[in-house]
């Protein structure tokens, strides 16, 4: 068998095994097994547990990110809906990929270097929806809303976006599929849209006393 296909195998049967039970309690016994190889092909493979979590990491990564930016290609359409079909790639993938999506939030919590990781990710997120946040603006011909304030509304979308799939996928009725996958995204657009409407048109809300 390819070592390719291998070592995937492997990576399948180790996202499951940390998303299951966390980095600590994950057993390499159980990944080999899961895998169907030999715990020694394991680590010739992929040296350690560390690296093996690393590898499983950085996959997940990489893949959340391609989907994002697959649904956000379309350059002809509008910012908004560029905004829309990014979200729902972002749930569809999230909803399909549930054990790679908790091996990212265990990873928050396992320190330096897999944190690293996920933070990487989560900037080069907010750099896709910050660039539509801002042509959105533009587009509207509201080039003095502040950079200060498209760079804050993209983190708040993106962290919605994360709790908001961590919702999805907590509910005994999620699924994969991509009707549910733009109902979720309707949602954050209609809790998010309006409020950068009435950015663009002059109609900011105020605190009180201002």
């Amino acid at each position: 068998m390819p070592r390719e296909v291998r070592e995937r195998q492997m990576l399948d049967a180790a996202v499951v095994a940390f998303a299951r039970h966390g980095y600590q309690a994950a057993s390499m016994d159980d990944i080999a097994e899961a895998a169907g190889v030999s715990k020694p092909l394991v680590y010739l493979y992929l040296k350690s547990k560390e690296d093996l979590f690393m590898a499983c990491v950085r996959r997940e990564v990489g893949a959340l990110v391609a989907a994002v930016r697959e649904g956000t290609r379309e350059r002809e359409l509008t910012a908004d809906q560029q905004l829309w079909r990014g979200l729902t790639a972002f749930f569809a993938h999230t909803a399909a990929r549930p054990d790679g999506v908790a091996v990212l939030y265990r990873a928050r919590t396992q320190g330096e270097p897999f944190a690293r990781e996920v933070a990487a990710m989560r900037v080069e997120i907010v750099t896709i929806v910050t660039a539509l946040l801002g042509q959105a603006a533009q587009d509207a011909g509201c080039g003095e809303l502040a950079e200060r304030e498209v760079s804050g509304l993209a983190h708040a979308l993106v962290g919605a976006a994360e709790s908001l799939a961590e919702w999805a996928n907590s509910r005994s009725c999620a699924s994969a599929d991509s009707s549910s996958a733009k109902d979720t995204a309707a949602t954050l657009m209609n809790f998010c849209w309006a409020g950068l409407e009435n950015l663009m048109t002059g109609r900011p809300w105020m605190a009180p006393g201002h």
